[in-house]
């Protein structure tokens, strides 16, 4: 038993510790490349935090503060983002009808037709990357998509 408590057995030798580090930095690296170079496959103009809002939009109007929140950004930030937005046309500002000093952010026409094409050119990308792949290459990475989500659910 190790002075934590923990018995030999529950202590990983150091190469699988290393062994570990070495997955957790190429798992994350890859997963930071792929998620970048699909965040800028768009004609739309329209930069990647940007996207992101338009795509909550999609679902439901939020209110600017509700958005800063679930983003990570502070209230000024996301207030430049949506106002770049809106004047893009496409978000607009609406009167929340439960209270009347509270902006509900709704989703353009213009708005959901970026989101749309964004959506289909990035799907088009990872679709042509995927058809090169041998289909036993596809099952491996369909497999590892799995234990991906459960690590994220962790």
């Amino acid at each position: 038993m190790t002075s934590s408590g923990a018995t030999a057995a529950e202590v990983p030798a150091v190469a699988d510790t290393e062994a570990l580090l070495g997955l957790a930095n190429d798992v994350r690296m890859v997963c930071q490349q792929v998620s970048r170079r699909v965040r800028f496959e768009s004609d739309a103009d329209v930069a990647p935090h940007q996207f992101s809002v338009l795509v909550k939009l999609r679902h439901r109007p939020w209110t600017p503060g509700e958005l800063a929140e679930a983003e990570r950004v502070s209230a000024p930030s996301m207030t430049r983002t949506v106002n770049c937005l809106c004047e893009r046309g496409l978000v607009e500002k609406v009167g929340n009808p439960q209270d009347g000093r509270q902006r509900l952010l709704h989703l353009t026409a213009s708005g959901e037709e970026v989101v749309e094409r964004t959506i289909s050119a990035r799907d088009t990308w990872m679709m042509q990357r995927l058809s090169e792949l041998t289909p036993a290459q596809r099952e491996t990475l369909a497999a590892a998509t799995v234990v991906l989500q459960e690590v994220l659910a962790r």
